[in-house]
């Protein structure tokens, strides 16, 4: 009996951390992504934003976030606070049995947990760009990971009042997207739109990216990134059941998000008579945002029709931003936020276990916590530092401005 517990708490563990791994890998597809949608001048710097938030968010999560999260009382409002994450789990406790026993090392749901924290903060990275001033940024990012985010995750993923409630969230659409993109509505309204985005007239003129390749390169990160995201979810796989259920988890994931391009594509066609390509990418996102809230309940078929509706939210949702004069290059608003209201909506058409009201509850509860929040902390930012480079600097490229750097310094050579 021993010898089947040490086994399936090995594998179990070992399962936790290879999931980590694919969710951490979905850094790097943020950093594709957003690369290949920002201007060529401005990419040294999405891509030094990348790197520092992700270390910045394993450091505060680390020291403050992970406690904040966990300790906190059952059905309660205010978290508990301290630091660090506490100690490993002893033998005796995993040998003994019963329901209380653990079934995977702590550190490795740390891990899990916090390559989710560096997701979320990722979200708002590319909201921000080619505007933002980079210190500014990375202070915000000390902000969101060590208590925004963990405030919020402790309601709901940590026992707190949204789980008492019955909110339900699988993955996190609510609990990660919603939550980054809420941060990220809050940075773009204080920010204001790059120049030239928006004329007089009411007139939009786009932007494009400096890299498409990149941008499609990232993207097939974020898809396989995902499997970690929705497959780790399940928290273990060492008996038949839940080992049935991962496999069930990978499948309509990737139903969504194939569903999500498709019906991306078909839209974009029908309405701006071109196979817009930054569309269908979004689409991808969107399907999988949307199904990140319950990936195992509903059939294939079923993920694939909730990706699909994804994939036209998103598009929908970029064209009204942008009539709003909200700015954000990649479209992160649109599929973290909007499409993760839909993902969370959808729960409760193939999940018995879930109804719409804790579900409404829980979307308001999120996005009043984390937009208010970021909204001072950007306020305050934008007070004692500022927040956005000079006209000048956004003129001439961020790059050389807060990275003394240019990621295609031979694209400024005279020959």
């Amino acid at each position: 009996m021993n010898e089947l517990t040490d086994l399936s708490y090995a594998l179990d563990t070992f399962y936790f951390l290879i999931c980590g791994v694919l969710v951490l890998w979905m850094a790097a597809g943020f950093s594709m992504l957003e690369a290949g949608l920002v201007r060529s001048k401005n990419t040294a710097e999405i891509l030094t934003k990348n790197i520092a938030l992700f270390a910045i968010a394993c450091t505060m999560y680390l020291l403050v976030g992970y406690y904040i999260m966990y300790s906190g009382n059952a059905g309660g409002f205010l978290p508990n606070l301290g630091f660090l994450i506490g100690a490993e789990n002893s033998v005796d406790a995993v040998t003994a049995g019963g329901d209380d026993a653990p079934y995977y090392s702590m550190r490795s749901d740390f891990f899990f947990q916090v390559v989710f924290v560096a997701t979320a903060m990722s979200i708002v990275s590319g909201a921000v760009a080619e505007r933002m001033k980079l210190w500014a940024f990375l202070a915000f990012a000390v902000v969101m990971t060590a208590v925004i985010y963990p405030v919020s995750g402790y309601w709901t993923w940590g026992g707190g009042w949204l789980a008492e409630v019955g909110y339900s969230d699988y993955a996190g659409s609510g609990i990660v997207h919603l939550a980054g993109a809420a941060a990220a509505l809050a940075g773009v309204i204080v920010l204001g739109p790059r120049k030239g985005k928006y004329g007089k007239d009411g007139s939009i003129h786009a932007i494009p990216g400096a890299n498409m390749p990149l941008a499609t390169l990232g993207t097939f990160i974020l898809w396989m990134g995902w499997f970690g995201f929705n497959g780790g979810s399940e928290l273990k796989m060492s008996d038949i059941s839940s080992a049935n259920n991962v496999a069930q988890v990978f499948v309509n994931t990737n139903a969504a998000a194939a569903g999500g391009v498709i019906a991306a594509l078909i839209l974009a066609k029908l309405w701006f008579r071109k196979a817009d390509l930054t569309m269908a990418l979004n689409g991808a996102l969107a399907g999988l945002v949307a199904i990140t809230a319950d990936p195992l309940s509903p059939s294939a078929l079923g993920a694939t029709i909730i990706g699909a509706i994804g994939g036209l939210i998103v598009v929908a949702a970029i064209v009204s931003l942008d009539k709003l004069k909200l700015d954000d290059p990649v479209g992160a608003i649109s599929v973290h936020g909007v499409v993760g209201i839909w993902g969370v909506l959808a729960v409760p058409l193939n999940n018995d276990g879930a109804s719409f009201g804790p579900q409404l509850i829980g979307i308001a509860g999120i996005f009043a916590w984390v937009f208010i929040a970021s909204l001072i902390v950007w306020l305050i930012l934008k007070a004692i530092m500022g927040i956005r480079v000079s006209e000048e600097d956004e003129y001439e490229g961020v790059d050389i401005a807060e990275c003394g750097l240019e990621a295609y310094p031979e694209f400024g050579i005279k020959k």
